[in-house]
């Protein structure tokens, strides 16, 4: 009989079970794998980690389908203007490299405010990352906030 493989939980999916935040692990590359079956693309969010010209970071959390509106976020955060971080400052910034950014692993180091855009309310579950590449999340979009302390507002693109 061939053993079960046991996947190792990261660092994100440890705190969340401390915390006793019902969570799915899941192994996939966001970008082209598969998902699991229920799912769509569009349940997928991007940790994004922009830099405020009055707040310093800012974390922005968008569906990989759609883009962040800079401006709306800047409004929202108090700046004049906002700009992702370059990838070379984002390690240092964030604790993560590009394609691990992630809200909770963030919010356990830093107190950045954490914005998902409200088109989450929507979603009985969605997928983030859980700090490595390749390995996300399915957790329930209010339960993440309220975990992050983060806020629901609108920081998506308009549709042109």
């Amino acid at each position: 009989m061939a053993k079960k493989v046991k996947i190792k939980k990261t660092l994100v999916e440890q705190i969340l079970s401390k915390a006793g935040i019902p969570h799915q692990g899941i192994q996939i590359n966001a970008l082209e794998g598969e998902l699991p079956q229920g799912y769509e693309r569009d349940q997928i969010f991007k940790t994004l980690a922009l830099l405020g010209d009055k707040t310093g970071p800012i974390i922005g959390i968008v569906p990989i389908t759609q883009h962040l509106s800079e401006k709306k976020l800047a409004k929202i955060s108090g700046n004049k203007k906002v700009n992702m971080i370059p990838q070379k400052d984002l390690e240092k910034t964030t604790g993560y490299i590009h394609g691990a950014n992630n809200p909770v692993g963030i919010r356990q180091k830093h107190n950045y405010p954490i914005f998902i855009d409200k088109i989450a309310l929507d979603l009985n579950q969605m997928i983030v990352s859980a700090g490595e590449v390749g390995h996300s999340i399915i957790v329930a979009p209010q339960d993440l906030a309220s975990f992050v302390k983060a806020d629901f507002v609108d920081i998506l693109e308009d549709s042109k």
